[in-house]
């Protein structure tokens, strides 16, 4: 565990379930090291005794610790005294949400996800007569593959024909990430209505919440549709023949009904099965899980790498949508119910499997077309009822197009378009001499270090200085208020900043500057890791020197800034109603540097598969 000045706190101060588990672990663990052996987890921060012994929530880095586990209970699995630190863990995560300490930036995707799932706009729930049973898809397989999700719900009809559908989340990412309030509030309340509308079975494809109901929902007796299906499969004429490799979910390793399920449902399709080193109770993460992959990247990487050797070039099929999506990326992975509906295709790689944006355009279709196709007595669309604090960036930027949308059409209804002249702007501009620009230079330097957004100063410069002087003013402006955050950061305020950074991805940053310097200030300013204000201030408590900081933020953000600068430059003949060949140039600058991120992720795909090739060959 990283050092820091000791500090002595009230072990009485902590959640009483964290303190049983701190004891029972202490006590139990011999620190044999066979879990450290399989985890690279615990070989950075020590054996789960140590991690007990030296737990102390007076310090922000270990308040932060635990978001890097991927609580896939491997340690649990391979324990020889019977220890359970995967528990452990999960109740230091409550431990540091409920110290208010949990809110990491990088979780607030994940969250909106969630969030999603749970809304009125794509929840739903149709119980027909009679409904005891109802099939439960779960968020990522109705988003990946909604063809797939119809043909088992029709198959599920055909067997229990008063079976119904719900269409909903789980919130179990608010569970994993120790928001247990929020998860008890939702879980709790779409249990109760179930069993209220007397549901007593649920068949669940997602091995998600098949934890989830299986732990939290008692009253109902959870199944998967693979068990199911190995007792009901549907006939199809088309067979497989391949060797594969099953990647076990590493959330469903204590279930043996569902491993022996989906082994017995692929046998009887023709597939030859060969085990990983790591499989069932010890199966490997995707790299995937509880988030951790947030906050530490590179500890999902090292699962996932793992599990792609283990399968030695073997076709890979997996049970959960998540896991198919993450090993996917690196290598053949598909999953288990499109073999069972479409076994060639799926095979051959055919089968149409979609990913986000398209995702969630799925599930509103899926939805709206089950409303017409299904027709039941009792429906409802949820709502949710905890307090969500995630701000819906989507939403905002949507807000944000159409206020200037509403502007440009207030203003040409209003008769006020020939204010807006580029001429006479730029006119009442060179009225005041070099103040114009000094302030706006001014003005734009102290932004990044008062946390000010930089994109509507961009727009402003654009528009007041048009394409070549609005780039160089912002530029140099932008640099300078990059440059005086960092120095801010390194000589005059930086235990403010490292309290800020408490996420263990900002740790990973300066791990990576050490090794690349500049190269690391390049890849972060080209494709956005992290927020821009605050790695102004986190490049100052890195060990790179000041010079080639500046160079560096001055040559990787210009492409940018040249980019917006050109295209704002042209807004105000939008406004007038005009289009400009620099108003195309503009959107297709933005276009290519938008495209960057997307290079950079398609590259390092790249060299990860064929690092995985070398191991493989080796």
């Amino acid at each position: 565990m990283p050092s820091e000045p000791e500090s002595h706190y009230d072990r009485g101060t902590l959640r009483l379930d964290l303190q049983e588990q701190l004891d029972s672990v202490s006590t139990l663990c011999s620190q044999c090291q066979i879990c450290v052996a399989e985890c690279a987890f615990l070989k950075k921060y020590g054996d789960p005794k140590v991690l007990a012994d030296q737990y102390d929530p007076t310090n922000p880095v270990v308040l932060a610790m635990p978001f890097e586990c991927s609580l896939c209970g491997l340690c649990t699995a391979v324990c020889p005294d019977h220890v359970d630190p995967d528990r452990m863990f999960l109740e230091m995560r409550r431990e540091t949400v409920s110290r208010g300490k949990g809110d990491f930036a990088e979780h607030r995707g994940l969250l909106a996800y969630e969030k999603r799932g749970t809304s009125k706009r794509y929840s739903w729930y149709a119980l027909p007569a009679a409904c005891d049973t109802v099939f439960f898809p779960g968020c990522a397989l109705p988003g990946s593959r909604p063809e797939t999700t119809l043909k088992l719900f029709a198959h599920i009809r055909q067997e229990i024909p008063t079976a119904g559908i719900v269409l909903d989340c789980c919130t179990k990412p608010s569970h994993d990430l120790g928001r247990q309030a929020h998860f008890d509030a939702l879980f709790q309340e779409l249990k109760g209505y179930l069993v209220g509308q007397g549901v007593r079975h649920v068949l669940v494809a997602c091995p998600n919440c098949y934890q989830v109901f299986s732990q939290y929902a008692p009253e109902i007796q959870t199944r998967t549709v693979y068990e199911f299906l190995a007792q009901n499969a549907p006939v199809i004429a088309e067979e497989a023949r391949a060797d594969t490799v099953i990647h076990d979910p590493c959330v469903s390793r204590f279930a043996p009904l569902v491993h022996n399920a989906v082994r017995e449902l692929l046998t009887q399709r023709g597939l030859s099965i060969s085990e990983a080193p790591h499989s069932r109770q010890t199966t490997l993460c995707c790299g995937e899980g509880a988030g951790a992959g947030h906050l530490s990247p590179e500890l999902a990487t090292s699962w996932t790498r793992k599990r792609i050797r283990e399968a030695q070039g073997h076709y890979m099929l997996t049970y959960c949508a998540g896991c198919s999506h993450i090993l996917g990326s690196h290598t053949p992975t598909g999953h288990v119910l499109d073999l069972v509906f479409a076994p060639g295709q799926t095979l051959s790689g055919r089968v149409p499997v979609s990913k986000a944006p398209f995702t969630y355009l799925n599930r509103l279709r899926l939805k709206r077309r089950l409303q017409k196709e299904f027709t039941t007595p009792v429906t409802r669309e949820r709502h949710v009822t905890a307090k969500d604090s995630q701000s819906g960036t989507p939403l905002k930027k949507l807000a944000l197009f159409f206020t200037i949308l509403a502007f440009i059409v207030a203003f040409r209804v209003a008769g006020l378009t020939e204010y807006l002249e580029q001429g006479r702007l730029r006119t009442l501009i060179e009225g005041y001499g070099t103040l114009a620009p000094l302030l706006y230079m001014l003005l734009y330097a102290v932004a990044p270090t008062l946390f000010l957004p930089g994109l509507p100063l961009t727009v402003v410069g654009g528009l007041l200085f048009g394409p070549f002087w609005g780039v160089v003013y912002t530029i140099i402006s932008a640099t300078t208020g990059a440059c005086i955050a960092f120095l801010v950061s390194r000589y005059l305020a930086r235990d403010w900043v490292e309290q800020k950074l408490k996420s263990p991805r900002w740790r990973h940053l300066d791990e990576q500057v050490a090794k690349h310097g500049w190269k690391m200030v390049a890849m972060t300013r080209l494709v956005p890791l992290f927020p821009f204000n605050l790695l102004n201030y986190a490049f100052g408590l890195t060990r790179i020197r000041f010079l080639p900081y500046a160079a560096t933020t001055f040559l990787c953000m210009l492409p940018g800034c040249i980019a917006y600068i050109v295209f704002s430059s042209s807004l105000l003949d939008l406004i007038q109603g005009r289009t400009t060949p620099t108003l195309f140039l503009g959107l297709g600058l933005i276009a290519l540097v938008s495209l960057i991120p997307v290079g950079y992720r398609l590259l390092r795909s790249r060299r990860l598969r064929k690092q995985q090739s070398r191991h493989s060959g080796n």
